[in-house]
């Protein structure tokens, strides 16, 4: 397995390359919340620039689901992108025809057109192969070259991920090429210790990744809703918080593979009790052997672990030499239960090694609790992606680049 990178696509002077982009940033109306993706696909556009390339960048948002809807349009994207380009950035509502075409011939090296958002197409999604590569002819009409370089997307069929790359001589950039590489020292022989935390609202999600990483691993750390499963599954009544009843038997498995394999299970000692889900509910902080026995009863909705867990959390993420983080330990978008999760979030940036933030929410909230992308080793753009990384599936976009 080897990536095809940007060097293997030759002399770039004066060629129209095109980009696929993970550009689905979040939105509040027209404002975008988290630009940390444009920022991620920068050393790929400057450096095909600085080749004086003419660039033709595209990427799906939301899930406008094969229709056009405004509130998709990728406007927002570009004038904010028009904000950190040296060049002119312009775009269109359409991915291929005469629009296209007339914008393209009037590019210089280094401008950056950004094409319609992907999914107003319903070809770009399509379960039909023909439908898609048909798509991707279209859009590949303006292209000599083409870089796949938006790793949120690799885990998906999809035209502008798979036949596009196939349409044209194609290469990963340098966001995939980096990621990769990340990724890849989780699975091969990390430095020790070695710890995982896992957090998020379903078990059910990262069961896979549980299994493959288990043999690799020294410790697994599980927050955030997906703990109240793990909970039952070890004899604790949880009231009414999140619970996947029909995982229970297959947590208990997955726990005694953990003990077998000589893996320390952490778990917490106490939880942040709610009267419900809502940002003002009123809370308190109780034991893992006692949550029904607070005000709320067995009502009561665990939204946080609490102080005593967050600080054992984070003794043994600083402890370590190699992290990997996907999922929150509680409603982080609530200020009264972001605790745990900027606890977990603190201590990866006091790591002396690698530490890993796997995109997705964690990555969302790394940045709404107001650290800096750069105090982390490596914050990856691909929540989803990750973890079929680290899980050993085959993605389809990684092996349309050669992977």
């Amino acid at each position: 397995m080897s990536l095809r990178t940007l060097e293997s696509l030759g002399d770039l002077n004066g060629q129209v390359a095109g980009v696929r982009l993970d550009l689905n940033v979040p939105l509040d109306g027209t404002t975008i919340t988290d630009d940390g993706r444009i920022h991620a696909a920068l050393p790929t556009l400057r450096e095909l620039a600085a080749q004086g390339a003419k660039i033709v960048a595209m990427s799906h948002l939301g899930r406008p689901d094969g229709t056009v809807d405004p509130q998709y349009s990728l406007k927002p994207v570009a004038a904010r992108l028009g904000e950190l380009w040296e060049g002119a950035v312009t775009s269109v509502e359409s991915h291929s025809g005469d629009e296209v075409s007339s914008e393209a011939e009037r590019m210089n090296p280094g401008d950056i057109l950004i094409l319609g958002n992907l999914r107003f197409d319903s070809r770009e999604t399509s379960k039909d192969a023909a439908e898609r590569a048909e798509f991707a002819a279209e859009i590949a009409s303006v292209c000599d070259v083409v870089v796949s370089d938006g790793f949120g997307v690799v885990h998906r069929a999809q035209a502008s991920v798979v036949e596009l790359e196939a349409a044209r001589p194609s290469a990963a950039g340098r966001l995939i090429e980096k990621e990769v590489g990340v990724l890849s020292q989780l699975t091969g022989e990390p430095e020790r210790p070695y710890t995982v935390v896992l957090g998020g609202s379903k078990v059910s999600d990262k069961l896979g990744v549980i299994e493959a990483l288990l043999p690799h691993v020294d410790n697994l750390v599980i927050g955030g809703g997906m703990v109240f499963t793990v909970l039952q599954a070890q004899g604790f009544q949880t009231g009414s918080s999140l619970l996947e009843k029909d995982q229970i038997d297959t947590v208990k498995g997955y726990l005694a593979k953990a003990q077998e394999a000589g893996v320390t299970i952490h778990v917490p000692v106490d939880i942040v009790m709610a009267s419900g889900f809502a940002p003002d509910a009123e809370h308190e902080v109780l034991p893992v052997e006692a949550l029904e026995s607070g005000r709320f009863g067995s009502q009561a909705m665990g939204l946080d672990i609490g102080p005593a867990s967050a600080e054992a959390f984070a003794q043994v993420v600083r402890s370590s030499k190699t992290v990997f983080w996907n999922g929150p330990m509680g409603v982080f978008e609530f200020d009264a239960f972001a605790a745990g999760t900027r606890a977990v979030a603190g201590a990866l940036t006091e790591v002396d090694g690698l530490s890993v933030v796997g995109g997705g929410d964690s990555a969302a909230a790394v940045r709404l609790l107001g650290f800096d992308d750069e105090q982390f080793g490596h914050i990856s753009t691909g929540g989803g992606a990750s973890l079929e990384f680290l899980e050993g599936r085959a993605l389809p976009g990684l092996e349309a680049v050669g992977w």
